[in-house]
């Protein structure tokens, strides 16, 4: 039987319109793909150069720096477990894709899972990088000069996509990304890292893009910072910072440089909006040199458990006067007629812990309970609520 090409061709077309039909409400939900194993990575030890796929359910024992080639692709399923000795570290001049699911996150960590025990994700000649649903524990241990490295570093401009993973007690930047970068940093939970310095997030050099929906919770530095060059001012880092939620940040460094919930400066501009600040040593920074024409802010709830409190990284000690912290006074930045200032956001449970050591724990619990201060006071463009924990779903899922 002779067959009518055009009859197929619409036959065809319409198979494809149903396909889109169904699959049109998954699209919006967000849903990681399981991946295929690709190249497969047998279990056991691992060093030098690498591609092909980390396969749930299996261990790999890193022995000795990683190296994934310009070209080649590191993938890791659902579930699957990376150990590393020997302070190694994972390096991708490739492709980076993490995606674990929120029942089977991957993991990364030391043998020792003690702070600063492994080299981290140095991602900075790398094609592209995504992580999501990853535990990324006791990174930044110190390089041939002894001085620490971040737990994910990226340095060219790519897209850069990190969601929904938890990052604790790294010993520098826990996500350092400059070189024009494509940014979506989302929903991800960051907790008592640094040493006596480093960002939680930490954004330079003509990055862009989204910065929300985060937890920091006891960073040595700020929870994100943001600059371009103070030699080459454009292209400029331009990034939305909203929902996240920072607690108890700044304070390893003490006065001498005190870390903050957000800062602003050196010709970036950020729209910084929906946060909440708690018991941070300073809370929201916008410098001088910052781009303070552009950048916009406001509906942040600022708030400590006590009023003042001694900083003893310095002699003679320093009485802190936190209030006057929310905008600090070397600052540009001043309260906004939509912020909650001095206002308890109501989380479930927080021991109002200010200065706490690298890696030490915590129960706290970020949620907003009913009735909430912070529930309906956001700026709408960004959310309806206040912080990382949102009443439509939207926020942290952690």
């Amino acid at each position: 039987m002779k067959t009518n090409k055009f009859s197929l061709f619409v036959t065809g077309l319409a198979f494809v319109a149903a396909l889109a039909s169904c699959s049109k409400k998954e699209s919006t939900q967000n849903i990681t793909p399981v991946i295929p194993p690709s190249h497969p990575i047998a279990a056991g030890n691992i060093s030098g150069f690498v591609k092909g796929t980390l396969l749930t359910g299996s261990t790999y024992t890193v022995t000795a720096d990683l190296t994934v080639k310009k070209g080649d692709t590191l993938q890791a399923q659902p579930g699957a477990i990376v150990v590393v000795k020997n302070d190694a570290q994972i390096n991708i001049n490739g492709y980076l894709m993490v995606l674990g699911t929120q029942q089977n996150p991957v993991s990364f960590n030391s043998d020792k899972k003690t702070p600063g025990s492994w080299g981290g994700l140095a991602c900075d000649s790398a094609q592209s990088v995504t992580i999501k649903w990853a535990h990324i524990d006791n990174a930044g241990g110190p390089d041939p000069t002894g001085s620490p490295r971040k737990t994910i570093s990226v340095g060219v401009p790519i897209t850069v996509d990190i969601e929904d993973s938890w990052i604790t007690n790294g010993q520098d930047d826990e996500i350092g990304i400059k070189g024009d970068a494509k940014i979506t940093i989302l929903r991800n939970t960051i907790i008592s890292s640094g040493s006596t310095d480093g960002e939680a997030i930490n954004i330079k050099l003509g990055v862009t893009g989204d910065v929300a929906y985060n937890v920091v919770f006891s960073q040595a530095g700020t929870g994100v910072k943001l600059e371009t060059d103070d030699v080459v001012p454009f292209p400029q880092t331009v990034v939305n910072v909203y929902n996240n939620t920072f607690v108890s940040n700044g304070w390893r460094r003490g006065a001498a440089e005190p870390g903050r919930g957000v800062s602003i400066g050196v010709n970036a501009v950020g729209h910084v909006y929906n946060n909440i600040m708690v018991n941070n040593y300073q809370g929201f920074e916008l410098f001088t040199d910052g781009d303070t024409k552009n950048t916009t802010y406001g509906n942040n709830l600022f708030f400590d458990t006590a009023p003042t409190f001694v900083d003893k990284t310095i002699t003679p000690n320093v009485t802190v006067n936190l209030a006057a912290n929310f905008y600090p006074s070397d600052g540009v930045g001043v309260a906004q007629s939509t912020d909650l200032v001095n206002v308890d956001p109501k989380f479930m449970t927080f021991d109002g812990a200010f200065a706490l050591p690298n890696g030490a724990a915590t129960s706290n619990d970020f949620h907003l309970q009913a009735g909430s201060p912070a529930v309906g006071k956001g700026n709408a463009t960004y959310n309806a609520d206040i912080g990382a924990y949102t009443s439509d779903g939207k926020g942290n899922k952690h």
